[in-house]
């Protein structure tokens, strides 16, 4: 059985990730506070959206509004209980029908849930900087020798690539 796409719930989905990457972008630019109620308010509001339609697919709601809800829960970090459970229902689903989810967002979730549990990342998508004048770095990587083998399979660039698109991106933006 086909589902039709549901067009305002994408709608719903992109304009808070729109408010998301607005308060981000002002923030990183040091002209606001940040506003933890926009991920709070955010992951009450995924948490419905899941109950009722299951995960936001790419069929339910398009790739970019697919893409969107997953960076909410990325967003999540004050409750990884969510984040868990969200990484089981991705990997179940990409597991029914790969063309359904991008499988990048998968390996940014297990990171991302990795490093809240103060573990070793798997596919090096978590970065930092020392301090506010050194480059970004990823955290912590477990078995760093076979990162690339485990990003291509996951349709991630190299480590080296992400790592220089990183540092470029945030020295163009914020660090002019």
């Amino acid at each position: 059985m086909r589902v039709l796409m549901n067009k305002k719930l994408a709608k719903e989905i992109l304009d808070r990730v729109r408010a998301d990457q607005r308060m981000r972008r002002q923030f990183i630019a040091g002209k606001m506070k940040w506003n933890k109620q926009i991920d709070r308010k955010n992951t009450q509001w995924l948490k419905k959206i899941t109950e009722r339609h299951g995960w936001p697919t790419i069929s339910l709601v398009g790739s970019k509004a697919s893409r969107g809800a997953w960076l909410l829960v990325q967003h999540a970090d004050h409750d990884l209980r969510f984040q868990k459970k969200v990484l089981k229902i991705l990997n179940e689903t990409h597991e029914k029908n790969k063309r359904d989810l991008n499988p990048e967002n998968i390996a940014y979730l297990i990171d991302r849930v990795l490093v809240h549990e103060k573990k070793q990342q798997v596919f090096g998508t978590q970065f930092r900087r020392k301090n506010e004048k050194a480059k970004f770095e990823p955290l912590p990587i477990k078995d760093r020798r076979n990162i690339n083998k485990r990003r291509k399979a996951y349709g991630l660039p190299t480590i080296e690539e992400n790592t220089n698109r990183i540092n470029e991106e945030y020295k163009r933006l914020y660090w002019k």
